[in-house]
């Protein structure tokens, strides 16, 4: 069964290990099975909730393309694109929102997280930003959009909206409403200093992320430093429980090599971390020493970054305008 598949990644720059095992090496898997058809995002739209440079925005959003490229999204195969481009968004965002109920966001966890204690000085736009991210899968009627546990709410609220607009104006199926494609439990990585807090470009310190960047010194002088716990590997699953510092490590081994936890678990038990890390650091150079590379040869060929994201947009907004005619017809415009 061909599976329509929509997903999309902020242009923060400078994308790390968590955005790689968190999105984009699942972005590659779906590219590659032959009967999904996948659209990958640049969300720039969602990035200027927080206050953004123009010129660094520019230049993140090639960076994002050229990470996706050089991690192996064949751009020929899936569209690429930057939301901005396509108005469409913004404005089935607007219409939605007028079906969307205020209820429904004041439940959305992630806001209160990111607003902080002072929602009073939160931009409106962040409050609201769940109804563009529905526009953005609905615009392009998909039927699986890949979810970590952060955004399981949205994807619901999505749902929500979809079958709400169906249902107001009786029209059955206009809406898809979407699957979701649950990660597996290790897509969340945590930082390095910490294994409580997610892996973020937002923490002061380097030494809390692995850049898709980084020299491999720098990658196995960070796994070296990484903080772990008193205690030797673990011998099972279940001691994983009350580690965080040891499952996160775990599951990044286990995520790039592709092994299941309790394999992972197996080769390592009862062993010092010291050889642990030795092993992890390896496995990560040899994974994202060649992404780097590609990565550094992209930035350098803007033309070809802008030359996909164009293709990418002139592919996307003859879907996106096909269905916002009929969302036009379907209200009255």
């Amino acid at each position: 069964m061909e599976k329509k598949i929509f997903s999309g990644v902020q242009p923060t720059g400078n994308l790390h290990l968590g955005n790689y095992l968190g999105a984009i090496k699942n972005f590659v898997e779906l590219n590659n099975e032959k009967e999904n058809d996948c659209i990958f995002c640049v969300v720039d739209l969602h990035a200027i909730t927080l206050k953004q440079d123009p010129k660094v925005l520019k230049n993140n959003t090639r960076e994002t393309v050229a990470t996706f490229v050089a991690s192996g999204i064949d751009p020929k195969k899936s569209i690429i694109f930057n939301q901005s481009r396509v108005t469409a968004h913004s404005e089935a965002a607007w219409i939605l929102s007028c079906v969307a109920r205020t209820g429904w966001l004041s439940r959305m966890t992630q806001f209160k997280e990111k607003a902080g204690k002072d929602k009073e000085k939160a931009s409106v736009g962040l409050y609201s930003y769940p109804v563009l991210m529905a526009a953005d899968i609905l615009l392009y009627d998909a039927t699986h959009v890949p979810v970590g546990d952060d955004q399981k709410q949205h994807l619901e609220l999505c749902r929500d909206i979809a079958q709400k607009f169906n249902n107001d104006f009786k029209i059955e199926d206009f809406f898809k409403v979407p699957e979701p494609l649950i990660q597996n439990e290790f897509s969340r990585i945590m930082s390095l200093k910490d294994g409580t807090k997610k892996m973020s470009k937002s923490e002061l310190s380097d030494f809390s992320r692995i850049n898709l960047t980084d020299a491999p010194d720098q990658i196995i002088n960070k796994i070296k430093k990484a903080k772990t716990d008193p205690l030797p590997m673990p011998t099972s699953k279940e001691e994983l429980k009350n580690r965080p510092e040891a499952k996160n490590l775990i599951g990044i081994y286990s995520s790039l090599t592709g092994l299941e936890i309790e394999k992972s678990i197996n080769e390592f038990s009862g062993k010092n971390f010291s050889e642990f890390k030795e092993n992890l650091a390896q496995v990560l150079v040899d994974k994202i020493e060649p992404i780097s590379k590609e990565i550094k040869k992209l930035l350098s060929e803007k033309n070809f970054l802008d030359e996909i994201l164009l293709d990418g947009y002139e592919k996307a907004d003859k879907i996106a305008s096909i269905k916002m005619k009929k969302i036009h017809e379907i209200i009255g415009f």
